[in-house]
């Protein structure tokens, strides 16, 4: 469920980030849904990581090359890596600009660095073009996810969907108990 809870709200957030660079009449309430959604999925990744660290994964299927792993390893590296830079970025691109970093609740989160409109703009375009990236790596993800549905039929994409998170939690047990 996390995985598609992630992917709903990073999507969002991808879309609303655009949004409201286009739009003046919406930019204040799309910012703040940003910005909302971005503390979220920060706080979601640390959960993540920590359920990934201590949750093995369902392994791979028998016919995956050395190559496949590595290119998997490394694809859910970046994505992590990304899903916790951006919002630690977008918080020091807020701060770089003398902005509060609101929460859900009411309260701002302390800036990360003090005011500077040079580092400011650095920020901004560290956090345009990683956010490029993440969606570049979601493409790329959504690619792999469409070949083992449609092309190989090996079972990886039906553990990715919804109706199937009881069995790879039953998965994930069996594999411990072995």
């Amino acid at each position: 469920m996390f995985h598609w809870l992630m992917a709903i709200m990073v999507l969002s957030t991808l879309f609303v980030g655009v949004g409201m660079t286009s739009s003046l009449q919406w930019r204040p309430l799309l910012l703040n849904t940003h910005l909302l959604l971005g503390v979220s999925i920060f706080a979601l990744v640390i959960v993540r990581i920590v359920n990934r660290l201590t949750s093995p994964s369902p392994g791979h299927p028998e016919d995956f090359a050395p190559w496949q792993a590595l290119g998997l390893a490394l694809a859910h590296l970046a994505l992590y890596a990304l899903m916790t830079a951006l919002p630690l970025v977008g918080w020091a691109l807020l701060s770089a600009g003398g902005y509060p970093m609101p929460t859900v609740l009411g309260w701002a989160l302390p800036p990360l660095v003090k005011a500077d409109p040079q580092l400011y703009s650095i920020l901004h375009q560290a956090h345009e073009i990683m956010a490029y990236g993440l969606f570049g790596l979601i493409l790329i993800h959504l690619a792999a996810a469409l070949v083992h549905a449609w092309i190989k039929k090996d079972g990886v994409f039906s553990r990715m969907t919804i109706g199937s998170q009881a069995e790879n939690v039953q998965a994930r047990a069996a594999n411990t108990t072995d």
